[in-house]
């Protein structure tokens, strides 16, 4: 038999799209790391995310890595990455009214106004920073007009968004003291909106789930503020990250960027295949909440799995042709997730994503990396902190 190997998902320099890491899949569908199992292939991936044997298993990663107490620690177990049962079922139905397709549609002509502001703001040079001059004033932005927050707001919001979002990094120790400000200033700012709005109600979402809270008494104004935050740090850091990756993968397939710049109703089904073979979110964590056994792997209660999202979209046992094609259809990547947990504001992002990559197609023909940029490792959360990039101005309107 061949040996089976062992992967450091903490370590800064492992790869989690590395060849590898395909090479371990053709062998055997696990390997075991230093948190839990990893899971590479795509039918088993899908399988364990649907298992109710299995629960969310982000609740333990303060534990994992040393932090015991705490104000990070304490929210992190309140957070709906961390609850079980009848609360996470309670909570999310309260806030799903506010993240159906249906709201988040009515909001693409905002996000393409915002989406060609932006771009307007830095086109003629043929040159941006995508991540500072795009990827997260977008994502901010989008942010605070879902939660009725002032767009002025955007930097400071962004900045404690970044910060918090090193709690999903392989460093949270080593930067705990950043996350614990970042979650007290973006605490008491979010508070403070939510005392606002019970005095004056708006259309918002702070609004429509201060009023659910308040007609039924479900939804204490404790779990409300631990709500928001994530909302607030989660949509903001993911989007930003992806966007990064988003560029990063058609920049390195120039006929699928030129090809989205001219049908942008190929901006949906861009986001997908993107997702599927550039994830931010590089792993998605399951504790097995009883003894479990899995074509000949034994899994004790308690013990913890990574899907590995990129291995298992790749996995050419699901995707004959695992290429990068942006017209493809494929079976459901897992870049959101799946089962009770799929990610909440997925309309959000798939919107916001959809509309923004093909208008930068459309004004970037030709945009290519000027130089590589700085990377988050490919692991954890991963996503650009600096991308430079080059093209020649396109035109604002498709004519």
């Amino acid at each position: 038999m061949a040996h089976t190997p062992h992967f450091d998902l903490s370590d800064p320099a492992f790869d989690v799209t590395s060849d590898v890491v395909h090479a371990a899949r053709d062998q055997q569908w696990y390997v075991e790391t230093n948190w839990g199992w990893a899971v590479l292939r795509y039918a088993e991936a899908n399988a364990i995310l649907k298992d109710r044997r299995f629960r969310q298993g982000n609740a333990r990663w303060p534990e994992q890595n040393g932090i015991h107490s705490g104000m990070f620690s304490d929210w992190w177990a309140e957070v709906l990455l961390s609850i079980e049962g009848d609360d996470h079922a309670r909570i999310r139905r309260l806030l799903m009214p506010a993240f159906r397709n249906k709201a988040i549609a009515a909001m693409r002509p905002r996000f393409q106004a915002l989406a060609d502001e932006l771009i307007d703001g830095f086109v003629e040079r043929g040159e941006v920073e995508f991540v500072s001059e795009f990827a997260e004033p977008y994502a901010s932005r989008i942010i605070c007009v879902l939660l009725g927050l002032p767009e002025e707001d955007w930097p400071q919001v962004a900045h404690w968004a970044d910060d918090l979002g090193r709690s999903f990094g392989i460093s949270v120790a080593a930067d705990l003291p950043r996350i614990e400000a970042a979650l007290d200033g973006l605490h008491r700012h979010l508070d403070a909106v939510v005392t606002d709005r019970q005095a004056t109600p708006r259309d918002d979402l702070v609004t429509t789930l201060l009023q659910a809270q308040e007609t039924d008494g479900t939804l204490t104004r404790h779990e409300l503020g631990v709500a928001l935050v994530f909302l607030a740090f989660a949509g903001m850091e993911t989007t930003r990250n992806q966007l990064g990756l988003a560029l990063q993968t058609l920049l390195s397939h120039p006929d699928q960027w030129r090809l989205l710049g001219e049908r942008p109703d190929l901006g949906g089904q861009a986001v997908e295949e993107i997702m599927r073979v550039n994830p931010t979110v590089t792993w998605i964590t399951r504790e097995a909440v009883e003894d479990v056994d899995l074509h000949g792997l034994h899994i004790p209660a308690g013990g913890i799995v990574q899907v590995l999202s990129h291995a298992a979209g790749t996995d050419p046992a699901a995707m004959p042709d695992p290429g990068f094609d942006i017209t493809a259809v494929r079976p459901p990547h897992l870049g959101f997730g799946s089962g009770v947990h799929h990610c909440l504001g997925h309309f959000v992002a798939r919107t916001d994503m959809a509309v923004a990559l093909p208008l930068l197609a459309r004004r970037m023909p030709d945009a290519r990396a000027d130089g590589p940029g700085e990377w988050l490792p490919v692991s954890g959360n991963t996503g650009p902190v600096r991308y430079p990039i080059r093209f020649t101005p396109g035109p604002r309107s498709g004519g």
